[in-house]
C-alpha cells in the first residue's frame, strides 16, 4: 500500500475507515501542538495525546500505528504539518 499524505493548519478529518499512520512532518509552527484521534472527530479513543512540537522539530515517526474508525487532528497553537498514513 502506498502513503498518503495530509497538509494541515487546522483541526480537520483526516480518513474514515481503518488505516496505518506512517509519521507526521513538521512544516513550520509558533507553540504548535497536535493530538491524533482513531475517531472521525475530535472525540473517542486516542491515539497520540497532545505532542508539543520541539524547536527545528521537523518529522515524527509514529511506526505504523494503527486506527478503526478513522484518523483526526487536532492542532493547536499555530502549525502548519503534514499528516503520512496509508
Amino acid at each position: 500500500m502506498f502513503n498518503k499524505y495530509k497538509n494541515l493548519s487546522a483541526s480537520a478529518q483526516i480518513k474514515v475507515g481503518s488505516g496505518e499512520l506512517s509519521g507526521v512532518i513538521v512544516n513550520s509552527h509558533t507553540i504548535g501542538t497536535l493530538k491524533l484521534w482513531d475517531s472521525l472527530t475530535a472525540t473517542g479513543t486516542v491515539i497520540c495525546n497532545t505532542i508539543t512540537f520541539a524547536s527545528g522539530e521537523r518529522f515524527i515517526p509514529l511506526y505504523n500505528a494503527t486506527f478503526n474508525t478513522g484518523l483526526f487532528a487536532t492542532i493547536g497553537g499555530t502549525a502548519d504539518i503534514t499528516i503520512i498514513y496509508n
